[in-house]
């Protein structure tokens, strides 16, 4: 697992990577949309998640991705993973179901990728 922040981005060539030696083509990540930080390339989105909760995010704050480097950007942030589905908090879903919280997702991915 990586620790991803404003202070140490990752490159897509070394997500490519990542992907190829894990998944092939994908690499799973949580982003934390307070916080502005993720950690990525675990097996489980749970064990990323974890791995926040114990450096002090709020759980309400995070949210499962997956990445595939591979594709256009317009296509290759994907919001489905099982720590997504809150009944409770009105995410019905393994998707992220609030247009806002996706695009908060989406800036943090931005600011903290780069070619």
């Amino acid at each position: 697992m990586k620790a991803v922040t404003e202070q140490e981005p990752i490159s897509i060539d070394s997500l490519r990577q990542m992907a190829m030696e894990r998944f092939g083509d994908m690499v799973k990540a949580v982003v934390d949309v307070a916080r502005e930080i993720m950690v990525i390339d675990a097996d489980l989105h749970s064990d990323e998640e974890a791995e926040l909760l114990s450096t002090g995010s709020r759980q309400q704050d995070l949210w499962g991705i997956n990445l595939y480097p591979e594709l256009p950007p317009e296509e290759w942030l994907e919001f489905d993973s099982m720590i997504n589905l809150r009944p409770s908090s009105g995410n019905r879903s393994r998707n992220v179901d609030d247009p806002s919280i996706r695009k908060q997702i989406q800036d943090v991915v931005d600011r903290l990728v780069f070619e």
